[in-house]
């Protein structure tokens, strides 16, 4: 029988006491108390970060983060008590503590205006059995406003993007990522400290997270002012996002498996004879032979004889190669031989099923260690570009009870279980860094927790169907992931299990040819455009020729991947620099525009595109919705309209519904056959006035951390559309390689002016030397 500690009355004498009131001590940037029998720390990490930890009297708790990694920062902070409440107040936000109900609230300090509340006797603790080990079941549970819009929780599939009235079970698995996160309209986020399974709650009532086993109650409230702003102070909570190199923002190709050597390597070679865009090739499971020597990490002789010369191949055709790797080990392997002996398996079963695989034990770091060893001597030494880290959850079969009460370095599974990604990726992250600086880290996983970005991995949605439905639901999958703080996203285009169609002809299906090309022209507007699947195979060949309808979409959409990748890799330089977003609800843009808040069909790609993806077969046009407060231009036509309504917009199999917001400035790059085989310097800066802009492009070595100590460049453009003027400042910063001399070619875009991808004259043309220069239009 479980026996809850609720907050109920009980009086202390502190070290300073006011004979009318409850008593409080000041603790440097913040207070604690003891109040209903729970002790209670509230503490400003920066003048926008507060921490609120609860816990029951008596308890002895050192926690150090998994996720967090900010310290306190020097801040600011009033204190002043009046009754029963202690206020606490920096340059952004004010807290109140109610010492007789240890209910903690929050305000703007600069407007006034009430943000968010914990419910009157919200916090609960339930005594439960952790393993061997005594535990609490924790809650606490808050108020929201009857119509607030919160985003946020990972990725749920539930196609929603408002996470309002939702119940969800916050456990890692294939498909679900969970992160005990949300952010609201009003400007604040919440993050809830906690790695064991977690049930959130949203109703009428009150709004809740419940974790199954845990010794406190701990959250961090975070007061970004908009959307954007929040994801700033989640990444300054939990870690910034370094750069991936160039080449992984271009066109990656996979499927479920290449199966040998020379498979592979014929996959590039036919990209390049084609002349088709290719930057990456992937390598999935079973390279090592046979499930009884599962994930060995090491090539079978047979089907893979000579691995240097596989990479080496790839290499020469200018392309890059991710390699896959999983947590799990079969008892044939050494690896799993020696974490057996040094205890440092978790004992159930991963995957595949019947080889009596077993995850080894991530949240130890001489396991770590251990499993980085293997990886570089028998895969990294051969000189891969990026790593596949799948079932990053993981994966876990027939499940028991008592699986969860399994030991690791941490305490039980149970209790650090959705941090299992976490903590793989910091390992792989961490050693690779040390051992080479001159290749990025880039790491493809299939879960995630909050801080992962720190750890350079872009996470996908997991082995979902190939169907409409399924399509529909990536784009609310990606906002909210996006705005939980994680930058970098994707998806199987095609989606992963296509079996389905193999009944209609497969590859030939009329729908699943229509269904592959509207996938792919939303994956040339995620953070990385990757086909992958089973089933059916996705190389462009495998659609026909050029002439042919789905072949001719296809290229033409990795094709305008690649000229806007001066774009992207900016907008890339914006999320390590300045903790910026990719993908983005309409909301992160528009927030004063209500309309725009609940709209899962549609989304910013950075802070000019408006993409909208057509996810229903067979339509012939989509209602499009603009945001107030800007004017749009049609991409392929050039035609403008005004912000605030909807538009019918006509998607013929070759069209992307796609806008532009009056004032971007975007810079084109040159046709190439991947990311690096020419340098900017002729590029095509269009430039679509209506409103003032500004643009900073961004260019490093393209590869290599050498940008973490200032080696890189960038030119700010400004356009004062008043003046019809586009001022072109200073190159700042500088590294070898560097272009000094380069053409811009400028182009004011004109309503009812085809501006798709077709070649558009320039206004004008320009030399530019590194300095200043203005161009009147």
């Amino acid at each position: 029988m479980k026996k809850t500690l609720y907050l109920s009355v009980v009086l202390f004498i502190a070290y300073t006491s006011i004979a009318f009131s409850q008593s409080y001590q000041r603790l440097g940037q913040g207070v604690k108390t003891i109040t209903q029998s729970i002790a209670i720390e509230v503490q400003f990490y920066s003048p926008q970060i507060v921490r609120v930890l609860k816990q029951p009297q008596g308890n002895v708790l050192k926690k150090e983060s998994l996720a967090v990694i900010k310290k306190p920062q020097q801040t600011q902070v009033d204190i002043s008590a009046q009754h029963d409440t202690v206020t606490l107040k920096s340059s952004a936000v004010e807290v109140k503590l109610n010492l007789k109900t240890g209910g903690v609230s929050f305000v703007s300090a600069v407007s006034g205006v009430p943000l968010f509340t914990e419910k009157d006797y919200g916090t609960q603790f339930t005594h439960v059995k952790d393993g061997n080990e005594a535990s609490f079941d924790v809650r606490q549970a808050f108020i929201l406003d009857k119509d607030e819009v919160i985003y946020g929780l990972g990725q749920q599939p539930n196609g929603k993007l408002n996470q309002r009235g939702q119940k969800v079970y916050l456990r890692n698995e294939n498909t679900r990522v969970c992160i005990p996160f949300f952010q609201s309209v009003k400007g604040y986020g919440i993050y809830w400290d906690s790695y064991a399974p977690t049930t959130f709650t949203d109703n009428i009532q009150e709004t809740a997270f419940d974790s199954e086993v845990g010794n406190c109650a701990d959250y961090y409230f975070m007061y970004g002012g908009g959307a954007d702003g929040v994801v700033t102070q989640m990444r300054d909570l939990t870690g910034q996002a370094p750069m991936m190199p160039l080449w992984v923002y271009g066109y990656n190709q996979s499927r479920e498996r290449y199966k040998t050597q020379f498979e592979l390597v014929d996959v590039v070679k036919r990209y390049r004879a084609l002349k088709v865009p290719l930057d990456g090739i992937v390598q999935d499971w079973q390279y090592w032979g046979k499930d009884d020597n599962w994930n060995a990490m090491s090539f079978d002789a047979t089907t893979y004889p000579k691995p240097q010369l596989m990479v080496d191949s790839v290499h020469l055709l200018h392309a890059h190669l991710f390699i896959v790797s999983w947590p799990g080990f079969a008892p044939k392997t050494p690896q799993f031989q020696e974490f057996k002996q040094k205890n440092m398996l978790i004992n159930f079963d991963t995957w595949p099923p019947g080889a009596n695989t077993r995850p080894y034990d991530v949240y130890n770091p001489e396991a770590r260690d251990i499993y980085w060893g293997y990886l570089n001597k028998g895969i990294f030494s051969l000189g891969p570009d990026a790593w596949w880290l799948d079932s990053t959850e993981p994966d876990h079969i027939n499940i028991r009870d008592k699986d969860f009460d399994q030991p690791t370095f941490l305490g039980t599974f149970r209790s650090v279980q959705n941090a299992f990604p976490l903590a793989h990726t910091k390992g792989v992250y961490e050693h690779q860094r040390d051992e080479s600086a001159t290749k990025r880290v880039v790491l493809l996983t299939r879960s995630a927790f909050a801080g992962q970005q720190r750890y350079s991995a872009n996470t996908w949605s997991g082995d979902i169907r190939s169907d409409w439905p399924t399509f529909k639901k990536q784009i609310p999958n990606a906002l909210n992931f996006s705005m939980t703080g994680l930058p970098y996203w994707n998806a199987d285009i095609g989606g992963f299990f296509a079996g389905n169609w193999n009944r209609g002809g497969g590859i030939n299906n009329p729908e699943f040819k229509e269904l592959y090309a509207r996938w792919l022209q939303f994956g040339a507007f995620t953070p990385m455009m990757r086909s992958h699947g089973t089933d059916i195979p996705r190389e462009i060949y495998q659609f026909g020729k050029r002439g042919d309808q789905i072949f001719d979409v296809v290229e033409k959409f990795i094709n305008l991947r690649y000229s806007i990748l001066p774009y992207i890799y900016s907008t890339a330089w914006n999320v390590t620099h300045n903790s910026g977003s990719i993908m983005r609800p309409l909301y992160a843009g528009f927030g004063q525009d209500k309309q725009g808040y609940e709209v899962n069909t549609e989304y910013l790609f950075g802070k000019s595109f408006l993409v909208m993806p057509v996810t229903d077969k067979g339509v012939k046009s989509q209602d499009v919705y603009l945001p107030a407060g800007t004017k749009w231009y049609d991409f392929w036509t050039g035609e403008i309209a005004e912000g605030g309504k909807n538009i019918e917009r006509a998607t013929p199999i070759d069209i992307l519904p796609l806008y532009v917001q009056a004032g971007s400035i975007i810079p084109w790059g040159p046709k190439v056959q991947y990311a690096n085989e020419k340098k900017w310097d002729n590029l095509t800066i269009r430039v679509y006035p209506g409103a003032d802009g500004e643009f900073t492009l961004y260019e490093d070595q393209n590869d290599n951390y050498n940008y973490e100590k200032g080696v890189y460049a960038t030119i700010d453009f400004a356009w004062n559309d008043k003046e019809r003027t586009l001022t072109i400042n200073e190159q700042k910063g500088a590294f070898p390689g560097m272009i000094t001399k380069r053409k811009f070619n400028l182009i004011i875009v004109k309503p009812n002016h085809g501006t798709g991808i077709e070649t558009t004259s320039p206004d004008k043309t320009i030399n530019y030397n590194g300095r200043d220069i203005k161009v009147k239009f």
